[in-house]
């Protein structure tokens, strides 16, 4: 299904030697077909996937792509029937043979907002909760020569497997494990990136401290989160939900958030971005056909949730070890 074992050996060779010894099982555990009912299915459809060639591939457009279009119509729409077997699609877009993957997430827009601010070059990147691995392609285009990405979700792990088929091997890996199932840290990444996850944790500080413990010293977090408006100390804590997402637990202003990587012993710490994020950015498509963003705003004033809570807002911290 996915080859692991050019990672592993890639690992051996840059101190990470436990990684590469306790990987291999922890992986084969996670992706145990007893342990979630869809992944028979997911295993199939990616077993079905036609081969195709690979080339031109181009991992620096907004919309990752491989190969070019089928001039076959029935060849295309079965294509198109398989890669529809992985929705919902959340992160993207992808574009293979001519086939258009229109994610959920405007993700291109995201990349554009943090590329700018760091240097992946020859680069090592942990990526936490990485999704399907859209910017681990982009890290690549940018330089990296190592991205390991990090997420629980299963069908996300499959769509990267998807995307890999067409892609080829690349050194862009996606692990079906939660940050804190990896083997002990070892401070040997060059970059650490953890978009989207902060306020998913009940304890933000322990979620910095545990990323930053994989960076080597002087290498680069990044960090991308919900934010509100407010000054140092503000922080947003969501009784249930917030825009109809579980498990929301706090968002911070971004003089908090930037308080709270200092606490871990990040230095030069600054905030490259904020925007709020719109519903051109997060919408329904026909590759994620469940409700989105508009759904989760108020109808009678799209400045607020549906909560009633300030409409989200994002924000980029760049912080050096």
């Amino acid at each position: 299904m996915i080859d692991f074992d050019p990672l592993y050996a890639q690992l051996a060779t840059r101190g990470l030697d436990a990684w590469a010894e306790r990987l291999p099982e922890l992986v084969r555990a996670h992706l145990d077909p007893a342990t979630h009912g869809d992944l028979p299915g997911w295993l199939a459809a990616l077993a079905a996937l036609p081969s195709l060639p690979p080339t031109p591939v181009n991992l620096t457009a907004d919309c990752v792509r491989a190969g070019t279009t089928l001039k076959d119509e029935t060849q295309s729409a079965q294509l198109t029937q398989l890669l529809q077997r992985f929705h919902p699609w959340r992160k993207g877009p992808f574009c293979i043979h001519g086939v258009h993957i229109d994610t959920e997430w405007r993700s291109d827009w995201k990349w554009k907002r943090l590329s700018g601010a760091v240097d992946l070059r020859g680069k090592m990147v942990l990526d936490v909760g990485c999704g399907n691995g859209y910017y681990g392609w982009r890290m690549l285009g940018a330089g990296a020569h190592l991205v390991v990405g990090v997420d629980p979700t299963l069908l996300y792990v499959m769509q990267y497997a998807a995307m890999r088929h067409f892609l080829g091997p690349a050194e862009n890996y996606v692990l079906p494990l939660r940050l804190e199932d990896l083997p002990p840290a070892v401070p040997l990444f060059d970059a650490v990136f953890s978009m989207g996850v902060l306020y998913h944790r009940r304890d933000p500080l322990a979620h910095l401290g545990a990323l930053r413990s994989h960076l080597r010293p002087g290498g680069t977090l990044c960090v991308e989160t919900l934010v509100i408006e407010g000054e140092e100390g503000a922080v947003l804590e969501p009784a249930e939900r917030y825009a109809r997402m579980k498990n929301v637990w706090q968002i911070p202003s971004v003089p908090t958030a930037m308080r709270w990587l200092a606490d871990c012993g990040m230095r030069d710490v600054r905030c490259i971005d904020v925007t709020p994020t719109t519903t051109e950015e997060q919408r329904t498509t026909d590759w994620m056909r469940f409700e989105s963003l508009a759904a989760a705003l108020d109808p009678a004033d799209p400045q607020k949730t549906c909560e009633g809570y300030p409409a989200p807002r994002r924000a980029t911290l760049i912080a050096t070890r």
